[in-house]
């Protein structure tokens, strides 16, 4: 099923635009008690939050700050595993929510649950109704079939092939109900993150654009909607023949790295997080070329867009990665991925000496093919 499936961007950051005030969620699921946690991931003001909750007779509480509308990621440890195992393996959610007072109910699992006193969820579940439901719903649908099928069908390439054929055709559909939706809803919240989720990569300048102005004042100075305009600035400034965009970011020892540092160099930007297996997938192949052509001219600076500096740096030691790390820890609103246009990883972007990109999303094979071209073998 890792073939089939591409988790799209669930976890990307909009946050919010509206006046600060106070939440409180409630949650009551079952009959659930220690070691039983709950953990909640947030954006609020484009800057990410996290808390965590002990289970008590089922009832966990949490409470803080949003803008209006807050994305959120929650999972439930049943047995205690710990925060990575929910998130990854068990009891997970993902909503919106705003400064409000909210009960999230179930008898066995956050799943389940039904959501009361949060105007801003309604919203969004008719928002999700509009376009066709949620990336989680595609893929529950798709991990189904799959599960469902029968062992010689999971050994089938054609059977498979057709569903992951039909799994695309519902995520682009979905895609072009959420382009419509920014249409008919250019002064909702929501239609200026259906515009933004359904806005591919490259960004189609063309269509996107006028959509995006037409949209009120008040969404496009949103977070979301300065996220979107990066991203269209991106898409129309950096291309293979042009010119990198600058940057300052701290590296591991909290120190300013710019890129015109790096002087007289071929420079991979390599965008990546520690949470990344396809990243981490590449890098033993990306050492062995760095070892091979470091002293010929060729430097490396890679972006993380870790949230977590322990885990970055964990990372970094456990792969053994020798060149040159930047972050401002701020995830998926890491300032240099914003400027970049960046909405997913891997993504890199290959400059020459003067800092013109010659090549963009190279890897394995054709990034050790062009390295060649460029330095001799």
């Amino acid at each position: 099923m890792k073939n089939i499936l591409i988790l799209a961007a669930i976890s990307l950051p909009l946050a919010s635009q509206a006046q600060k005030g106070t939440f409180r969620i409630e949650g009551n699921i079952g009959k659930l008690n220690t070691p039983a946690m709950a953990y909640i991931d947030y954006m609020s003001d484009g800057v990410g939050k996290e808390d965590s909750a002990a289970v008590i007779n089922g009832k966990f509480t949490f409470s803080g700050v949003s803008s209006g509308y807050s994305y959120a990621r929650m999972a439930l440890s049943h047995d205690g595993g710990g925060k990575q195992k929910a998130v990854y393996t068990g009891d997970v959610i993902y909503f919106y929510f705003g400064a409000e007072k909210i009960k999230i109910t179930a008898a066995d699992s956050l799943a389940n649950a039904t959501f009361t006193g949060s105007k801003v969820y309604d919203e969004f579940q008719a928002y999700n109704a509009a376009i066709g439901g949620t990336i989680m719903d595609l893929n529950k649908w798709a991990n189904g079939q799959v599960s469902s099928a029968t062992p010689a069908q999971r050994q089938d390439t054609a059977f498979l092939g057709r569903i992951n054929a039909t799994y695309r055709k519902r995520m682009a559909d979905r895609a072009n109900a959420q382009i419509e939706y920014a249409k008919k809803h250019p002064d909702s919240y929501f239609g200026m993150v259906a515009l933004s989720e359904g806005t591919g990569t490259p960004v189609d300048v063309n269509r996107i654009e006028p959509i995006f102005n037409s949209m009120s004042e008040r969404l496009r100075m949103s977070d979301p909607g300065r996220e979107l305009q990066q991203r269209i600035l991106a898409a129309k400034t950096i291309y293979v023949g042009a010119s990198a965009p600058r940057f300052t970011q701290t590296d591991i020892n909290g120190k300013p790295l710019r890129l015109d540092d790096l002087k007289n160099k071929y420079v991979l930007v390599e965008f990546w997080a520690s949470w990344c297996s396809p990243c981490r997938a590449e890098n033993p192949n990306l050492t062995k070329q760095y070892a091979k052509y470091k002293n010929l001219g060729f430097e490396v600076i890679a972006v993380s867009l870790d949230d977590h500096k322990d885990k970055w740096l964990e990372a970094i030691a456990k792969d053994q990665l020798p060149w040159l790390h930047v972050s401002d820890l701020k995830g998926w609103n890491n300032e240099v991925g914003r400027q970049y246009g960046i909405r997913a990883v891997p993504a890199n972007f290959l400059l020459d000496e003067n800092k013109h990109i010659i090549a963009m999303n190279l890897r394995g094979e054709q990034l050790n093919k062009k390295l060649a071209e460029l330095f001799g073998n």
